[in-house]
């Protein structure tokens, strides 16, 4: 297997070359915020260093968002782990941690929002879901928010759009709605969907400004304030 950090390095160029130019608030910078908390987080739950950066890296190769097609996503990522020289069993970890990540993969079928997952989290998946999910909160998750609003051509805002509630991954995925809706249908549920202590008390502080910031925009948008 080579050497640790020449898998890092080849991660990170592999993922840098791919997402670097993306407008959606899925760039490299993104990547990076997410590997630096998941780093802190998995130093205080216990998960591999490694297996954790490396699963951070990798997290949005595959993400149907990101890609021609699925298969194309996936495809990618498993040509880049052919690679690696990983052996079966890590693979097994970042791989899973991988599919795993997303909000949009808890929902299936029929299944509420807030059904948990019944396979249990390896500390990896716990530290970079966390972190993933961070990314989408506080003052860097405003400005995604409306940065890949934007992308896709969605209104800000449109009061004649009401939030939607208890997608399935089907939905979560298509129809029609706003920039401001998302912080209803996704945004405010990630506070109780954390794995970790740390990325809990991150989490309530990030949510905390949120609310602020929702409670200015509208009262600026009602002429109020």
């Amino acid at each position: 297997m080579p050497e640790k950090p020449l898998i890092l390095a080849r991660a990170e160029a592999f993922v840098r070359a791919r997402l670097e130019a993306d407008a959606g608030g899925h760039d490299f910078h993104h990547i990076h915020r997410v590997r630096a908390l998941a780093l802190r987080i998995a130093r205080s739950n216990g998960a591999d260093p490694v297996l954790t950066e490396l699963a951070a890296l990798l997290h949005d190769v595959a993400d149907p968002k990101l890609n021609p097609s699925p298969e194309a996503g996936r495809r990618a990522l498993a040509e880049f782990l052919d690679g690696t020289g990983l052996e079966p069993g890590a693979r097994a970890r970042v791989e899973d941690a991988i599919e795993r990540v997303s909000f949009g993969a808890e929902l299936a079928g029929s299944v509420a929002v807030l059904a948990a997952p019944a396979r249990p989290k390896s500390p990896e998946l716990q530290a970079v879901q966390d972190a993933d999910r961070l990314d989408a909160l506080g003052a860097i998750g405003i400005a995604r928010v409306f940065a890949y609003g934007g992308h896709k051509g969605q209104a800000m805002h449109d009061p004649e759009i009401p939030p939607r509630v208890g997608l399935d991954q089907q939905a979560y995925r298509g129809g029609k709605s706003t920039s401001l809706n998302h912080f209803h249908e996704k945004l405010f549920l990630l506070k109780e969907r954390m794995n970790t202590p740390l990325g809990r008390e991150i989490a309530e502080e990030r949510h905390r400004y949120m609310e602020a910031f929702l409670d200015r925009f509208m009262g600026e948008w009602a002429g109020e304030r």
